[in-house]
């Protein structure tokens, strides 16, 4: 299924490194692409700023009114929440309590509000993607907070499949479980590791593409680990 001229697609966390690589390529495709962050992405055709703050629902209403306001009656043939981030500490860091924080509020609160967007203005039979990880299919010591944040994010997809969860009907709920994004930022901090074995950030614009329009789509729950290794990234499901 080609896009049309109509063909719409919502990235939240869009001027982070992944969502900007989504927003590339989803205009690339001739795709509508409304970025949703804290800063504008000047590549995206409409832009809905975060106003930072330390209650859930009230940037949770901000953030709703504002892409209601922004859409009207139009619906969207995607939602990718792309926002997250990563800290360190175990139970004992002193950093814990504001990591935690962190965490909450870079993962769980943005997926929980992608979800009710999706609710709102997702067209049947759409795709609502949510940013996992694969480190947290099991413990997590080191870095306490970012695995329950991405622990609920798996969850939060799972409950998306279900009856009643208020996704339209035929709309898809799938989560990508990567190890290692080859961001920029990655690259920096870590100089020595091995690039071979971090994903490429154009594989997955270009994977929630071909979702997008249709082509390979998970089953909806479906939390899809990205493992690259030489080079070469498999797409498989949880079991």
């Amino acid at each position: 299924m080609a896009a049309t001229p109509t063909s719409r697609v919502i990235v939240y966390g869009g001027k982070g490194a992944l969502g900007s690589a989504c927003v590339h390529y989803f205009k690339s495709k001739g795709w509508w692409v409304a970025s949703v962050d804290i800063v504008a992405n000047d590549e995206a055709n409409a832009n809905v700023l975060v106003k930072i703050c330390q209650s859930f629902t009230e940037q949770a209403e901000q953030v709703t009114s504002d892409v209601a306001q922004l859409l009207g009656d139009q619906k969207v043939d995607a939602i990718l929440c792309m926002a997250g981030g990563w800290a360190g500490g175990n139970c004992g860091s002193k950093d814990l309590y504001k990591n935690s924080d962190l965490m909450w509020k870079q993962s769980v609160w943005t997926s929980t509000i992608s979800s009710h967007l999706a609710s709102h203005h997702l067209k049947e039979g759409g795709l609502l993607t949510l940013a996992g990880a694969k480190a947290s299919l099991s413990g997590t010591p080191g870095m306490v907070g970012y695995g329950m944040a991405k622990a609920a994010v798996h969850q939060l997809c799972q409950s998306l499949s279900g009856e009643n969860s208020g996704l339209p009907a035929g709309a898809v709920a799938v989560a990508i479980l990567p190890v290692t994004l080859d961001t920029p930022m990655n690259r920096k901090f870590m100089p020595d590791a091995d690039f071979s074995s971090w994903t490429p950030l154009e594989y997955i614009a270009e994977t929630f593409h071909s979702w997008a329009t249709g082509s390979g789509r998970p089953a909806s729950g479906s939390l899809i680990q990205l493992v690259t290794t030489g080079g070469k990234t498999e797409a498989t499901p949880v079991q």
